[in-house]
């Protein structure tokens, strides 16, 4: 079962070696330990790729590595990352304390809650998301720490790697294991999905009730992982320290403290629940929209859950790019924005890779694709690709 690069841990990391060679064939296989062979027989009993295209990911990976031998470039994140870094961490603090203790007028006060929403997922998108997946510094704390910036958005770092790392970037669009797809009841994504009456509608609704994704996420989701040990419908495999337990409560409350007690104190109870709302709509629509344009948009591939096995008619890779668009690609500012998640299939394929390089690999992705017969697919624009999902929603839900 193929894992993300950014896993860590005895087990993991057995896989992590195998995610690299689950292309290469059963020779190298039957090349590893028994126990990793039994270990990958057990994980994998439930979903499986077929890896009938193993020549176009080991050339395509051989052609990005030699890029960034060629120019003298680590895969990591430099200057522009850190500075980035710099500049979302001073505005996110700068319009808090706006806001929190010299509290202007209406008007400037609701504007600057909906710059601070963009600002929280903006630094998720960039600094976070690099971090969690290794890929911001060459130093592994460094990474760590960026990560834990999740923790102080509100969220959990843990649980992020789980859902989104392991679940997410191993079994893309796959019914049961991609929880990012699972919006069910209210919204129906694929055809594997059940279907209701007010369905039909969801084009209409469903920007909307993006907009309440980041509260469901923070107050709701992570705590039903913390509880039931379980994304999606799948174990976690790697269980809480008493540290992570720690982290866990200690940074949920800091969280409620600094965006919600604080404020509460200095500016009272309904201009902070006001001002605490617009914000973290404007967030959970800024962060549902980006990664929903990725993967729930006409002519993706959905995967229907079966049992005991559901077998992948593609290999890994390829897989990755028949369930994922890469939109805007042209633009500086919104891949500045971002942190390149306009290059979802870039960032699907080699997450290890910082997204600050996504441009420059994205040329020797698309000739590779062209060359191995492989349906890479990008919408010239940010609102191109919305207008594909909207239609996507039309059709799945009509």
């Amino acid at each position: 079962m193929p894992k993300n690069d950014s896993d860590s841990g005895g087990d993991r990391q057995l896989v992590r070696k195998y995610h690299r060679f689950t292309i290469g064939g059963l020779l190298i296989f039957f090349s590893l330990p028994f126990g990793l062979r039994d270990y990958l027989c057990r994980t994998m009993n439930q979903i499986r790729f077929e890896g009938r295209n193993a020549q176009f990911f080991s050339t395509l990976r051989s052609r990005i590595d030699g890029y960034f031998t060629e120019n003298n470039i680590k895969q990591s994140g430099n200057w522009k990352l850190y500075s980035k870094t710099l500049i979302l961490m001073s505005t996110l603090v700068a319009s808090y304390i706006l806001l929190v203790f010299f509290t202007p007028a209406a008007w400037i006060s609701v504007l600057l809650c909906v710059f601070m929403g963009v600002n929280f997922a903006t630094i998720g998108f960039n600094v976070m998301h690099d971090g969690s997946h290794g890929s911001y510094s060459r130093k592994p704390w460094v990474n760590k720490v960026m990560a834990l910036s999740l923790n102080v958005l509100g969220g959990n770092s843990f649980f992020w790697n789980q859902k989104h790392n392991v679940a997410h970037h191993s079994f893309t669009n796959i019914e049961g294991a991609d929880e990012d797809i699972d919006v069910s009841p209210y919204m129906r994504v694929s055809e594997y999905q059940p279907k209701y009456w007010f369905h039909k509608f969801q084009h209409i609704y469903g920007l909307l009730l993006y907009s309440l994704s980041y509260i469901m996420w923070i107050f709701y989701q992570d705590f039903v992982k913390y509880f039931t040990g379980k994304v999606g419908d799948r174990d976690i495999k790697t269980p809480l320290k008493v540290s992570d337990h720690l982290i866990f409560w200690a940074t949920k409350l800091g969280y409620i403290a600094i965006f919600i007690g604080f404020p509460m104190y200095y500016v009272g109870l309904g201009i902070t629940l006001i001002g605490y709302s617009i914000m973290a709509l404007t967030t959970g629509f800024v962060i549902a929209v980006v990664f929903q344009l990725a993967h729930v948009i006409e002519d993706v591939t959905f995967v229907g859950k079966t049992s005991p096995v559901t077998n992948v008619e593609s290999d890994w890779a390829t897989h990755q790019i028949l369930t994922t668009v890469n939109f805007g690609t042209k633009s500086k500012s919104l891949a500045w924005l971002l942190g390149g998640l306009n290059f979802q299939v870039e960032h699907h394929l080699f997450p290890k890779i910082s997204h600050i390089h996504y441009p420059k690999i994205n040329k020797i992705l698309r000739e590779t694709c062209e060359e191995f017969n492989v349906m890479y697919k990008e919408f010239p624009t940010m609102l191109s690709a919305i207008h594909s999902h909207l239609l996507h929603l039309k059709q799945i839900g009509a």
